[in-house]
């Protein structure tokens, strides 16, 4: 019998948020209101943990004044 060996960064990370506390957890882990993870989900269309921190980086990007100010010009 084979073994395969699958190591933990091979795994994803599902973010739950039917309920309140899991919702808490993971935005307080993103680092967003539980309001901003479930737009998130509903952008992405995806539970999956790596999709949503990508995308909420992207979006903390292009709020920043910085960038504002890069596609205003």
């Amino acid at each position: 019998m084979i073994y395969q060996n699958i190591s933990t960064t091979a795994r994803k990370e599902v973010v739950e948020i039917a309920d309140e506390q899991d919702r808490n957890y993971w935005a307080t882990r993103l680092g967003v209101s539980s309001e901003k993870l479930k737009s998130a989900v509903k952008a992405v269309q995806s539970m999956e943990f790596s999709k949503l921190k990508d995308y909420l980086s992207l979006e903390k990007i292009k709020s920043a004044s910085t960038y504002q100010r890069f596609v205003n010009h």
